[in-house]
């Protein structure tokens, strides 16, 4: 297997060549004063610095494309619709529903489509005995949260100051909502990582799932738009719930919304834990050459 080459630069080189020590004593010996979190916590931010670098390079906008890459999604899917659809939907306005509900799409999307492959990809880190298959995801889940993050909270401010969106309802409930939406994603990337591990042609199928997710997700319609035994089924499904929290957030009491927060949190803890355990039991396929 080729080693990808190592990203340039003094700080990343220096984090870079500690976690190639293998154990030396004098490259060791700094680490060991070290207490575990803040090993974790370095080990994971070299690896997100790497991916930055391999991903999008140093030349023109770099790292800016973290942001820029959904952003421009966005923008285009907002410039659309208000082209194409009335400006209220159910007296919703058009630019905030589509808003919460493609930037909640852009983060489940990415978060899954870019873990899957994750340890494939980045195989040749595992000869570094402080790297293992859980730092190379994280990393990779951190970085995409991170990059829609900002995207969403730029777009927000700049609706907010052409007047086409509101000062959030409830400021709270809308951060839960949003990570309740990550928390799912990341189980959903922990558990295909798993299974594409062990079982090849789920790699076939990462594709088709992320496109079923736009109409199971609930995120261009509202739950209370749908006949109440459609919505029963819906409620079943636990992006919903996540995303009309996030809504809730957003358009205050006025808005009718269906959710159950703990719902969502539970099925984000089983799919991470069976994701996790999948990881774990896989590691002896994992071809580290």
């Amino acid at each position: 297997m080729v080693r990808a080459p190592f990203p340039r630069g003094e700080r990343l080189g220096r984090i870079m060549r500690s976690l190639q020590s293998n154990g030396a004593p004098g490259h060791d010996e700094s680490l060991r004063t070290e207490n575990w979190w803040a090993k974790q916590v370095r080990i994971i931010s070299a690896l997100m610095i790497r991916e930055m670098t391999t991903r999008f390079g140093r030349d023109g906008l770099g790292f800016a494309w973290i942001v820029l890459e959904p952003m421009t999604f966005c923008i285009g899917v907002l410039i659309l619709w208000s082209l194409t659809k009335p400006a209220y939907e159910h007296g919703i306005r058009l630019q905030a529903f589509s808003l919460t509900g493609y930037m909640c799409i852009i983060l489940l999307r990415h978060m899954i489509s870019y873990t899957f492959t994750a340890i494939q990809a980045n195989i040749g880190l595992l000869h570094h005995r402080q790297v293992k298959p859980l730092h190379i995801l994280i990393s990779r889940n951190v970085l995409e949260l991170g990059g829609a993050t900002a995207t969403f909270i730029i777009v927000y401010v700049a609706l907010l100051g052409v007047g086409l969106i509101e000062v959030p309802a409830n400021f709270l409930l809308m951060y839960c909502g949003w990570l309740m939406v990550a928390w799912l994603g990341l189980g959903m990337a922990m558990l295909m990582t798993g299974l594409a591990i062990r079982f090849e042609p789920v790699e076939r199928v990462v594709g088709l799932l992320t496109y079923l997710l736009v109409p199971l997700s609930g995120a261009f319609f509202m739950i209370a738009w749908l006949p109440p035994k459609a919505q029963q089924i819906m409620l079943y499904i636990p992006f919903p719930h996540a995303i009309e929290m996030l809504r809730a957030g957003v358009f205050g009491p006025f808005v009718e919304t269906h959710y159950d927060w703990f719902y969502p949190l539970a099925w984000g803890m089983g799919l991470n834990l069976v994701g996790l355990l999948l990881v774990a039991s896989s590691r002896d396929q994992i071809d580290v050459e």
